[in-house]
Formats: structure tokens, sequence, C-alpha cells
């Protein structure tokens, strides 16, 4: 998948895992077909820095992007055409996009420390900036009602908002100790997890903002990834420290670590709460230790692909019943997505690799 001049930096899969889009620092975005990895239309031309963040609606029918030009722009997610002006207003780059659950609002974070929110259909700005962070924003996040945002920052603490004004709500959140990395909300929206660069999650509460018992500590290294299990009882966290560690609630003290041999950048728990997948491997949480799966049929779940980029020896492993490892010589990898069993891989030097892991096997 060729077509890129530069650095990869996002990659993203539509919700239904039938396109991908990919962001790079060469200022362009371009569709591919997420079943055969043929591009789509032609590179999406508008932005005059590099795309630093790209997400999907949840209707997979709009693209929206955030740039080193200190912009965001509205895409068609089916042929990539351009939706409206360049939505402007940061004054520094884009660090963070995302829609709403409804798919009506975006909301993005920067390096001028803001906030804004956005119409998701033309583009238009709403209402002010969302002012209050004193350095920039790292993450963001929509209360699954739509009705909130979380925020998290590099001045260690995180802030709740209006999802549809952008007013805040309350004090700002401290407690971290160091700049603030990842944010979730909890299924029912009540409650906030957050993890930092301090080596610590916290727990929040997600109407108010009030810190919820002690720090959860464990990790030994930059927390990447934090997520909420169905039913909210548990969190899954990964780190720089090559761990996953679960998470009871109840007493914010930590009940299994996943040794993943490798940095943990994406974390999710199954629908059914009883598998956690770290960078496209599974994990059977149910089992004491949990389990690696080694077969892609054992869980039907579309969240799931049983791969893997391995980053120290740049191979592509595909859990299967034979376990192949296949290498990938001279591809610097930049950024990787995984759905339904196809991996996309960008490159530092503009390439995107598709690959169907079911003719690997």
């Amino acid at each position: 998948m060729e077509g890129h001049t530069s650095y990869v930096q996002c990659v993203a899969f539509s919700p239904d895992g039938t396109r991908v889009v990919s962001g790079s620092y060469d200022n362009m975005l371009q569709l591919w077909d997420g079943v055969t990895g043929a591009s789509i239309g032609d590179p999406m031309e508008g932005h005059i820095g590099g795309v630093t963040c790209v997400a999907f609606s949840p209707d997979g029918t709009r693209v929206v992007s955030g740039s080193t030009d200190n912009t965001l722009q509205l895409w068609d997610g089916v042929t990539g055409a351009s939706i409206g002006d360049p939505m402007e207003g940061h004054t520094e780059y884009v660090t963070c996009v995302a829609f709403s659950p409804d798919g009506t609002r975006v909301v993005s974070g920067s390096l001028d420390n803001t906030l804004r929110l956005w119409d998701g259909v033309t583009g238009a700005s709403i209402g002010d900036p969302m002012e209050g962070h004193t350095r920039n924003v790292t993450c963001a996040a929509f209360s699954p009602d739509g009705t909130r945002v979380v925020s998290g920052s590099a001045d260690k603490t995180l802030r709740l908002w209006d999802g549809v004004t952008g007013a805040s709500i309350g004090d700002p959140m401290k407690g971290h100790t160091s700049y603030v990395r990842c944010v979730a909300f909890s299924p029912d929206g009540t409650r906030v997890v957050s993890g930092s660069t301090d080596n610590t999650l916290r727990l929040w509460d997600g109407v108010m903002g009030a810190s919820i018992g002690d720090p959860m500590e464990g990790h030994t290294s930059s927390v990447t990834y934090v997520a909420f299990s169905p039913d909210g009882t548990r969190v899954v966290s990964g780190s720089y420290d090559n761990t996953l560690r679960l998470w009871n609630l109840s007493s914010c003290v930590q009940y299994t670590v996943i040794e993943t041999g490798s940095i943990v950048y994406q974390v999710q728990f199954s629908t059914c709460g009883s598998y956690v997948v770290s960078n496209g491997r599974i994990w059977d949480i149910g089992t004491s230790p949990p389990s690696l799966v080694k077969g892609p049929s054992v869980i039907s779940d579309p969240l799931f692909s049983p791969i893997r980029f391995n980053s120290t020896n740049h191979t592509l492993e595909v859990s299967s019943c034979l376990n192949r490892v296949f290498p990938l010589p001279n591809y610097q990898v930049s950024e990787w997505a995984a759905c339904k069993g196809r991996i996309v891989l960008g490159s530092a030097d503009g390439r995107v690799m598709f690959v169907d892991c079911a003719h690997l096997l």
C-alpha cells in the first residue's frame, strides 16, 4: 500500500472494518479498502502540515483529522472528499480528536492548552475555546451518553467539561505527579480512569471529578493505555514496563499481572469481559494465570485480531495452531491498527502495508 511520501503518524479502521484511513507527515490522508488493501480515491489533500491524529465517526461516514497546521478537517469516510473548510481555531498543533457517540460533535485537544468542540457534520465551531489546562492537552474522550468530555494534560491534571456547551465542570482533578497520558469513561459514565507517566492509574467520579480511593500503583514505567471492562467492575492498563495489569475497582488494587514482552500501546476487553487484547495478542483472563489464546477460531469477538507486530525484531506474529512468525525486513513501522483478522502497518518512509492474516495461516 504505497502512496505516502513521509512518516505515517496515525491509522484507524472504520467501525465496520471495511476501510482504513492513514495520516502522514506528507500532509495527506489516504483511504484504503479494509479487505483488499487497495487505495480508495486520490490522496486526501488539504492540510499544510503533518497529520497527527484521525478518527472515524461512529457510523463510518466521516473522518476527522488533526494537524501540525493547527487545524482539523472533516472528510467523507467513503470517498475521501473534503467536507467544508478547514476547522480553524487552535493556535498550536492538534494532538487528539474524538467523535461524540452519536457523531454530531467532535472534540479536539491541542498544544495550545485548550480543547474545542465542533459540529461533527459541518465542522462549525461550537462555543468558545475550553480553557483551563496550563499545559498541552494530551488526550480527550466523550462520556458514553455524550454529555461530558474528560481531558488529560501535561499539567498533570484532568478536567471535566460539558460535552454540548464546552463549559468546565468542577475544579481541576489533581493527584498525578506527572503528565496524564490516557483517559477513559466507565460504560455507565459514572467514573473515569486515568493513566500517567508517574506510573500510576487513578479513579475519579465521572460526574463531578472527585478522586476515588488511592493511586493504583504497580507499574514501573509510564502507563500508556487504560480501559474499563464491559460491566465496569475492572480496569486493564498497559505500560512501557511491558506488562498488562488488571485492577479490581472495589479496592483499586491490581489482581493480575501479564508479562507481554513488549511495550503495550493499546489494550481492550472483549465484549464478554473474559479476554483482553494487547497489541493484537489475546489473553484469556478467566484462567489462572491468564493464558495466551493460540487459535483465532477460539474467539469470534470482532474487536479482536490474533495478530501482533513485534517492534523488537520487526516480525509479524500470527497466532494460530502453527504460531507463525513472518519477518518484515527493511520496514520501519511507525503506527499500526488491527481489526477482524487484518492488520495495517504505517511506515516511517511513507508506505502502508495491509495484511490479511487469513492468508498467512
